[in-house]
């Protein structure tokens, strides 16, 4: 019982980990996307 337990505890940790990935890439992506729009509304700017 105590080597299952330890074993979803790892389990946990390892999703938890890669869960903070995930996130950690989806802002950077979004930083990203808006990095470009910034740019494109400094090249349409008229002057």
């Amino acid at each position: 019982m105590r080597k299952l337990i330890s074993i979803l505890v790892a389990l946990g940790f390892v999703i938890g980990l890669a869960g903070c990935n995930t996130v950690k890439g989806f802002g950077k992506d979004v930083e990203a996307g808006g990095e470009a729009v910034q740019k494109g509304a400094e090249k349409a700017k008229p002057y």
